[in-house]
């Protein structure tokens, strides 16, 4: 299998997390509902593969996204080896109630960064998520889980359109102070370009937010998911959400396409000898497998390379 040539570059980091959503942010988004084993198996393969930060499922109501109906099925047929994290969403406390009871360790909660969204996908007000998030926080933490924040909608709402960086900031940094250990920057629709990228991240650092609790987390609406990620790897960021296969979008906004494929950016990162664990070939050839389950051709540009 062809390999990136290896070719360095100045200002970015030796070793990139990858945090992978395609089980969870992928799958969930699908049409049809994918059979709790052929989940484990795609879970393992990516394991095999090398990621170590696997986000599985999402403990949400059945009713809302039935695709994850079986997360404690699923999370019950896997034996993951040590050293794998393996966090899982959880909407409120009764998901952390779920969540606990399946033995999990590392949650994450799902705020919005504007009004319209959180009333669409949280059914509260901006200011009233965080009423939902401090008891499910606290509870997480007292527990002792580590608890991830992720924020959507940074760049751009399809409802409100641009968004203001100050806006971003102010509910980056709250989640920061409930005790979030990694906030995730989403560009939820996928419209960022870099110099949106180094603003957010700027003032974020500004008001006390240090790029080493920040992820990226890009959509690939536009084509710009590469690049933005890129940009933040330049600023300091060294975790980046991406999904095997480019599996994935957003089951509230119409507008949002899959994410950032895992294979794209692994190319893109062994070409700057940048160190992620991943192998390669094992990845695309996941992602092919998964393709055949789901019955349509995987959006990786990296995976239609190789594979076909």
């Amino acid at each position: 299998m062809r390999k990136p040539q290896l070719t360095r570059a100045e200002g970015l980091p030796e070793r990139v997390t990858i945090y992978e959503v395609g089980a969870r942010d992928g799958l969930q988004n699908e049409d049809a509902i994918v059979d709790v084993a052929v989940k484990a198996e795609f879970v393992r393969r990516l394991v095999d593969a090398g990621l170590t930060t696997i986000e599985t499922t999402s403990f949400v109501h059945p009713k809302w996204v039935p695709q994850l109906a079986d997360a404690a099925e699923l999370l019950t047929a896997l034996d993951l080896p040590s050293g794998v994290r393996a966090p899982v969403l959880v909407p409120n406390e009764r998901g952390l109630d779920r969540a606990l009871a399946a033995g999990v360790r590392e949650i994450a909660i799902f705020a919005s960064a504007t009004e319209t969204f959180a009333r669409k996908n949280l059914n509260s007000t901006l200011d009233e998520q965080f009423a939902m998030f401090t008891p499910t926080v606290e509870r997480a933490l007292d527990a002792g889980l580590a608890v991830r924040g992720y924020v959507s909608m940074c760049y751009g709402d399809p409802w409100e359109g641009d968004v203001p960086v100050e806006q971003v900031v102010q509910v980056t940094a709250r989640l920061a102070e409930l005790g979030c250990h990694e906030l995730s920057l989403g560009d939820t629709i996928g419209v960022a370009t870099p110099g949106q990228v180094i603003d957010l991240i700027g003032a974020l650092g500004q008001a006390g937010v240090g790029v080493d609790r920040l992820a990226v987390h890009f959509h690939d609406t536009y084509g710009q998911a590469l690049a933005n990620t890129l940009t933040a790897l330049r600023e300091g960021v060294t975790t980046v959400d991406s999904s095997a296969g480019g599996l994935g979008g957003c089951p509230y906004a119409e507008s949002a396409t899959g994410n950032l494929a895992t294979e794209d950016l692994v190319w893109q990162l062994d070409g700057l000898g940048i160190r992620t664990g991943v192998d390669l070939e094992k990845l695309v050839t996941t992602s092919t497998w998964m393709s055949t389950h789901l019955g349509k051709p995987s959006p990786s540009r990296v995976v239609q390379a190789l594979a076909g």
